[in-house]
């Protein structure tokens, strides 16, 4: 009797262990929608009022990430509890980002639409054309896009280690890469795979 009641107790544990299996893969969805929000709050453009407009946030905005909780809901249970989510919303994420969007508000809107800087293929900022600004303010130019960059790296950092994985950090860079270029406003430059420069 004690070998059957050990037996069912084992089955148990090994039944409730296969039920909190941890997979430490990367998320690349959930990667993928946390990117999206930042770069969006990031690039979004300021109103008349002060406040900040973002284009893709329009009413088809509005209707297509309402249908996609409507689709969430249909999931079952099981597989919505294998979604992960990457954590954005923490103090030091959130300073980087506020620096990051008042650099992009005051000086770097304006050098990306004039051509004098665009986005890398690995998810930072160069200096594409130096002649695009006057000679006296290419100091401020390079002192901008180092300023930019060092943000960059730290916020990927910060991302990877507040969701504890600090490995993910250059999987967070290439899904943060991705999504500056495809929030690019038309007429920024943007490098492709190859290193060269394309035009939005």
């Amino acid at each position: 009797m004690s070998r059957l009641y050990s037996a069912i107790i084992l089955s148990a544990v090994l039944a409730l262990a296969a039920c909190v299996t941890i997979n430490v893969y990367f998320p690349a969805a959930a990667a993928e929608r946390a990117a999206e929000r930042f770069v969006e709050d990031v690039l979004a453009e300021p109103r008349e009022d002060g406040s900040l407009l973002n284009p893709l946030r329009g009413p088809v905005e509005i209707i297509r990430v309402a249908a996609l909780r409507s689709l969430d809901l249909l999931v079952p249970s099981a597989e919505a509890q294998q979604q992960a989510e990457i954590e954005i919303n923490t103090p030091q994420i959130n300073a980087i980002k506020a620096r990051m969007a008042d650099r992009q508000r005051q000086s770097l809107a304006s050098l990306f639409d004039a051509g004098a800087v665009g986005f890398t293929a690995d998810g930072f900022v160069a200096v594409r054309d130096r002649a695009a600004v006057p000679l006296s303010e290419r100091r401020t130019l390079e002192s901008l896009v180092a300023d930019e960059n060092r943000d960059r790296k730290a916020v990927y950092r910060e991302i990877a280690v507040a969701n504890g994985h600090a490995e993910w950090e250059q999987d967070i860079q290439q899904t943060f890469a991705r999504e500056w270029v495809s929030n690019a406003r038309k007429g920024w430059w943007y490098q492709a795979d190859d290193g060269s420069w394309r035009q939005k």
